[in-house]
């Protein structure tokens, strides 16, 4: 699959407000207000906030549940599936972390393990770590899943941007291949646009050459009304 589109803002007014019993953080043992997204009565006020999706989020939620690619998990939490996927890629060199204040996952895939320098070939020592990551997706069916090739400013940018491109189909292939419904799934190259540190003394550069998988959960509301 190759897809290649405009990610565009999903906006709306209402306030991230969801339930309000404490929990604990698996990740940190801290008790804090719950971040549920799903099963609440203010699901869909939270998934209308939901940060930014290739695309556009309600066509491709509209078409994934219709494809049969989202389901929803009774009792999902956020903070859960980062304790998971930190415990499942620990020394991997994967960076799990949350994003769009806290309403989404971001997966951030290492460079110098992930891929040959200029290439757009999964190292094959890397696969078993991806393969856990899959894997927590296939377990967590209620989310889209954005998949963003990053580069740094070495060689030209029409180049860079190809490899961007190259680099997120790869990782989006690998991700159907290992049982991910592809209807969950886009990818997007940003060539050496989206910069984590300014530098050209190639020793902070390989932090720009990254690989990101972005997780996009979705409510109950949203799915029931997506069905409808």
């Amino acid at each position: 699959m190759n897809i290649k589109q405009t990610a565009t803002a999903f906006v709306a007014g209402a306030s991230l407000l969801t339930l309000s019993a404490c929990v604990t953080d698996p990740n940190t043992g801290e008790q804090r207000v719950s971040r549920t997204v799903l099963g609440g009565a203010g699901g869909a006020a939270a998934g209308a906030l939901l940060g930014q999706v290739i695309g556009g989020k309600t066509g491709r939620l509209i078409g994934a549940v219709g494809g049969g690619a989202v389901g929803t998990v009774v009792g999902y939490r956020i903070d859960q599936q980062i304790k998971e996927l930190r415990e499942q890629t620990a020394g991997s060199g994967i960076d799990v972390t949350e994003t769009d204040g806290g309403s989404a996952i971001l997966v951030n895939l290492p460079d110098g393990v992930t891929f040959a320098t200029g290439s757009a070939s999964i190292n094959p020592a890397f696969q078993r770590t991806l393969d856990d990551v899959a894997a927590n997706l296939v377990r967590y069916p209620n989310s889209l899943i954005d998949v963003y090739g990053h580069t740094d400013t070495v060689g030209s940018r029409s180049f860079n941007q190809r490899l961007s491109e190259q680099r997120a189909d790869a990782v989006s292939r690998y991700l159907i291949s290992r049982g991910v419904n592809q209807a969950r799934i886009r990818s997007q190259g940003f060539g050496e646009d989206q910069l984590r540190v300014q530098t050209g003394d190639n020793v902070n550069e390989p932090l720009n050459r990254r690989v990101e998988i972005k997780i996009v959960p979705l409510s109950n509301e949203e799915i029931q009304q997506a069905r409808q």
